[in-house]
């Protein structure tokens, strides 16, 4: 782990690292507040909702269920359920954090999203990048998470749900996000199994545990696929004379 130097060097890496995820966010924490303020949630309710739970896709589906009038047991589950994923992320980010005190874990904890984890695990695997830089990108965005949603409550009733394509926003970061972290061939084949599927299980499994269920089998077929083609490798060497 090496040494970010002071800081004021580490904000600014952080900050440099979070801009293309706070630019991403503005258009979802808008839509969101939008959805928020139509389900008639206050704008500090909104706001209170971003900075405690801070998990986008968990957010949409409790304020589409909540316009249901779906029971809180079944918020609850569902959302639990759909967050699941941080489990993976943060297994992945921990090796990379060795050595940080408790206080500090939980302050990272708090942090991780889908956006921060792509980011922070890129920067941690390249090399050059230390905790505090990671943190600093997890708090930026929150920050800025949280006041996008603020100001698509208070201004929700004068902006259509539909406009500007910010309905689209949340798929379009994702794609993104996706596309940055296709380095080899592996990680493609891995990209389409799990897509895949989603899209098959997706018909079988109601609700949204289908995504976790996609994300652990790709995993796994990715990871046996590279554990083959290293196999195969090991293999071919030992033949020759």
């Amino acid at each position: 782990m090496e040494n970010c130097g002071g800081s004021r060097t580490a904000f600014r890496d952080g900050v440099k690292a979070a801009w293309p995820i706070c630019l991403g966010y503005v258009p979802i924490g808008l839509a969101f507040g939008i959805l928020a303020q139509k389900a008639g949630m206050h704008p500090m309710a909104a706001g209170a909702m971003s900075l405690f739970v801070y998990a986008g896709s968990a957010q949409f589906i409790a304020v589409s269920l909540l316009c249901t009038g779906a029971a809180a047991t079944s918020i609850i589950l569902t959302t639990l359920v759909v967050n699941l994923r941080h489990l993976l992320m943060s297994s992945s980010l921990a090796v990379h954090l060795q050595g940080v005190g408790r206080g500090f874990l939980s302050l990272f904890a708090y942090g991780v999203t889908d956006e921060t984890f792509a980011v922070n695990l890129a920067r941690f695997t390249a090399g050059r990048w230390h905790p505090r830089q990671a943190v600093v990108v997890n708090l930026v965005s929150g920050a800025v998470w949280t006041g996008s949603s603020i100001a698509g409550a208070l201004g929700g009733e004068f902006i259509p749900a539909g406009a500007f394509g910010i309905d689209y926003a949340l798929s379009a970061m994702f794609i993104c996000l996706l596309v940055i972290q296709l380095r080899a061939p592996i990680h493609v084949v891995t990209a389409v199994i799990s897509g895949a599927a989603a899209a098959v299980l997706c018909l079988e499994i109601p609700g949204n545990s289908h995504v976790i269920y996609a994300s652990l089998f790709g995993a796994t077929a990715g990871f046996a696929l590279l554990k083959l083609k290293k196999h195969g490798r090991g293999g071919g060497k030992e033949k020759e004379p």
